[in-house]
């Protein structure tokens, strides 16, 4: 089993920057692939992006692109989103996310999730 915590969400004015944090605990070393996806109100969860352990593949959705990278951090066993150019659409709860075998399996089917932080940005 994985647990998954996120930190640093927070209300940010539009065009400011944000760095949300997920730190995995337990069967870490199972995990391949570690993202995020966001859920804004009266909307389904959508992807945002996601990561390889080996950080050798990314994928982003494209409402994201150039703005949002993902990183991690292999002996802390953390992932990071660096939220930069925030929009007002860009405010939601975000959720990290774990999968065991691939980045493409996360996006379709995340195994792990974590409880979820908001963000709002404000105009």
């Amino acid at each position: 089993q994985v647990q998954l915590v996120e930190s640093g969400g927070g209300v940010v004015q539009v065009g400011d920057s944000l760095r949300l944090s997920c730190a995995a605990s337990g069967r870490t070393s199972r995990i391949y692939a570690m993202g995020w996806f966001r859920q804004a109100p009266g909307k389904d969860r959508e992807f945002v992006g996601a990561i390889a352990r080996s950080g050798g593949t990314t994928n982003y959705a494209d409402s994201v692109k150039g703005r949002f990278t993902i990183s991690r951090d292999g002996v802390k066993n953390t992932w990071y989103l660096q939220m930069n150019s925030l929009k007002p659409e860009d405010t939601a709860v975000y959720y990290c996310a774990a999968h065991s075998s691939s980045v493409l399996f996360l996006q379709l089917s995340p195994e792990d999730w974590g409880q979820g932080t908001q963000v709002t940005v404000s105009s």
